[in-house]
């Protein structure tokens, strides 16, 4: 049977705290894959690691998507959706996006977006996206960890919604293959000094250059010594130098 298509049901709010956190309690109650949630405005915005995601109000794409069941098919979920978001912004202005391993969308070396995923396997998953879309220069926080940008060109949060549950239903299930090679070739991270730090995981610490990722979808690092470490995305936090 087909999966459902991402787009409806949808819920949108004006102000929410967080799509993701309302999109858990509707997994939760059982709502059908491809349920969206959307929101005008978040106070408490999240991506990875607890940080906060906050814009402007109406000018940045604030949506979560349900997905179950998940399967094998589902491996390499976290890589396939930024892809599909990749795509939704170049479809939309004349742009192209790179992606730092995890999750990240960066644009001409400033992050555009990004991807929170949640999920409680094999029941449900809630994917979570933040879009820039037409937030001015001077509208972002001083404070970022990142220098932010934003898609603009006159670009509509609703047609960005539009693109990207499209795109979705592209990349959820895509093929192993597929995703590791676009992905790859979209990597900004290969050949950058990066260090890692053990976030709970087994990975410890270090520092070392980019080397692409592999068939598990995990950050592969190449120590001064010369030595191949494979790092997962829940294992470690990681810090880019020489971006």
């Amino acid at each position: 049977m087909k999966p459902q298509s991402f787009g409806r049901p949808r819920r949108h709010y004006r102000v929410i705290d967080s799509t993701n956190e309302r999109g858990r309690a509707l997994a939760l109650a059982g709502a059908p894959s491809g349920t969206v949630v959307t929101a005008d405005e978040q106070t408490g915005g999240r991506g990875r690691r607890g940080r906060t995601w906050s814009a402007p109000p109406g000018k940045a794409l604030l949506c979560s998507a349900i997905l179950r069941p998940l399967g094998s098919e589902h491996a390499l979920l976290p890589l396939a959706v930024p892809l599909a978001v990749c795509e939704t912004a170049e479809s939309l202005a004349p742009v192209e996006c790179e992606l730092k391993w995890p999750n990240d969308i960066w644009l001409d070396g400033m992050k555009l977006g990004g991807v929170l995923i949640e999920a409680q396997p094999p029941e449900w998953a809630v994917i979570g996206v933040g879009l820039n879309v037409a937030i001015g220069p001077e509208e972002f926080p001083a404070d970022l960890r990142h220098p932010a940008t934003s898609l603009r060109h006159g670009v509509a949060v609703e047609d960005a919604l539009a693109a990207l549950v499209e795109r979705l239903d592209g990349w959820v299930a895509a093929d192993r293959e597929r995703v590791v090679a676009e992905f790859s070739r979209r990597d900004a991270l290969r050949g950058r000094r990066v260090e890692w730090q053990s976030a709970g995981g087994t990975a410890g610490a270090g520092a070392g250059v980019a080397d692409g990722i592999d068939e598990r979808g995990n950050l592969v690092v190449v120590d001064e010594e010369d030595e191949r470490h494979s790092l997962g995305s829940g294992e470690v936090q990681l810090a880019v130098r020489d971006a």
